[in-house]
């Protein structure tokens, strides 16, 4: 099972280039899409999900090119989009069962034991007669994991999932991802780097339509070994420390002091001590490089 994008590119009518010739190759598991907002991210799980052409390049799945075969690719789609709507009054189980139909599962048995397995899996079970739309935010993007497997997909596509999640929602979430990816290609597109370290063994940090790093969790932060230090400064003084030094992050200490995390070469001087870098500091480091 693979996954090639090659060459992609599209500018939209306003003039905005969201991808500039992307070049990917996605195997079986979880693969994270890390990038700030407006980074691209959307604009290229729209393009591979067949709701936008590309202005050139070409999306391969298992031998078929999904631009010229939509249908086909989209049987074995699942999309989960940013946002997605409900029918308001209707349950989850009338829901799925319209997903399903739409989705060609054309018995009726069949469809119901589809929807019970589903509804298990992404524990609303005992929520299956309750209306969508009444609904935590977490409950929707659960319902949205269901209706997007009832055609048992191979390839899925889940964009920004766990905005806006609490704690406990976003775990219950992650773990049926993690479970979906054991025998699939999951593409995972988000801007929050605990999200991909968890979850994915691959993933590319992609900004202004641009790949700018493609590995696993630990490549990228290899780059940054020996390389990353910290100091503590007065906020006034951070202006002129992005001048001289490459600042990755800032934070404050217990203290309310400010904690600044820089990428150099050498020790800058005995007032900096070295760090393990970190998925969030290769992430920025990338960005801060483009």
């Amino acid at each position: 099972m693979l996954l090639q994008i090659n060459k992609l590119s599209k500018t939209y009518p306003n003039g905005v280039k969201c991808l500039n010739e992307v070049d990917l190759s996605i195997s079986k598991g979880m693969f994270g899409l890390l990038g700030p907002n407006g980074a691209g991210k959307s604009s290229l799980m729209r393009t591979i999900a067949t709701l936008q052409l590309p202005d050139s390049g070409k999306v391969i799945f298992d031998g078929i090119d999904v631009h010229q075969n939509e249908m086909q690719l989209r049987m074995t789609l699942g999309y989960l989009p940013q946002q997605f709507g409900v029918y308001p009054k209707q349950s989850a189980v009338q829901l799925l069962d319209y997903f399903a139909i739409l989705k060609g599962l054309s018995s009726k048995k069949q469809r119901a034991a589809r929807i019970d397995e589903l509804l298990h899996l992404t524990n609303l079970y005992g929520d299956r007669h309750r209306a969508v739309s009444s609904y935590s935010g977490g409950m929707k993007q659960r319902f949205g994991i269901a209706q997007m497997l009832l055609n048992k997909p191979r390839l899925i596509i889940v964009d920004e999932p766990t905005a806006g999640l609490d704690p406990a929602e976003r775990r219950r979430f992650l773990n049926v991802l993690r479970e979906i990816g054991q025998d699939n290609i999951v593409i995972f597109s988000t801007h929050l780097v605990d999200d991909v370290q968890e979850l994915c063994s691959q993933l590319a940090i992609i900004q202004k339509g641009t790949i700018l790093k493609v590995g696993s969790p630990t490549d990228c932060i290899d780059q940054l070994r020996n390389k990353v230090y910290q100091t503590t400064i007065k906020s006034d003084q951070l202006q002129e420390l992005k001048d001289h030094l490459l600042v990755l992050s800032t934070s404050f200490d217990e203290e309310s002091n400010l904690v600044a995390r820089v990428f150099c070469e050498h020790k800058p001087d005995a007032a900096y001590k070295a760090c393990d870098p970190t998925l969030e500091d290769a992430y920025f480091w990338n960005l801060n490089r483009a």
